[in-house]
């Protein structure tokens, strides 16, 4: 890509989860920018997503979970559906996208995260969040995990090159 995109540091963060928050998204971002292009089309296994549908699915998950912690910071709790991963991801067709196409859509979904991030206050972390029929967790181990998620795909990303 021409420009590399940082996530501002000079906002006021409140909380060190949120700061966490971003630095781990701008390390993300950064191996994400690494990637030789022409692994895009690559799936990351045998049978597996390609690199461009991982990327893919990071951006719905990233939109799902924006409405999660958007909800239970606003309104003290989160009850909602979990979604198909699989079918979410033919729905937007990501593998047809261009590569720099998607790392734009993942910098820009994930900066609207991290911004989300950076204002919920600490006692907001406590929010009860219930996805799907999964037992309740904190809106807290929500955003941990959701940090956890990004970085165990990243790994798939940066496997190394897998014929198809």
């Amino acid at each position: 890509m021409d420009t590399v995109f940082a996530f501002p540091t000079g906002r006021i963060v409140t909380t060190q989860l949120a700061q966490t928050f971003r630095a781990d998204l701008n390390s993300i971002l950064a191996a994400l920018l690494a990637l030789p292009p022409e692994l895009a089309d690559v799936p990351w296994r045998v049978g597996g997503w390609t690199r461009k549908q991982i990327v893919g699915h990071l951006l719905d998950s990233a939109t799902n979970n924006r409405q999660r912690f958007v909800r239970a910071a606003t309104d003290g709790a989160f009850t909602g559906p979990n979604y198909g991963q699989d079918a979410w991801i033919a729905a937007h067709g990501y593998a047809g996208q261009p590569w720099t196409t998607l790392l734009r859509w993942w910098q820009v979904e994930h900066e609207i995260l991290a911004a989300v991030v950076d204002l919920i206050p600490e006692k907001r972390f406590h929010a009860s969040c219930a996805v799907g029929a999964d037992e309740p967790v904190t809106l807290r181990f929500l955003i941990e995990d959701f940090l956890a998620h990004q970085r165990w795909h990243l790994k798939q990303i940066t496997a190394g090159n897998v014929e198809s």
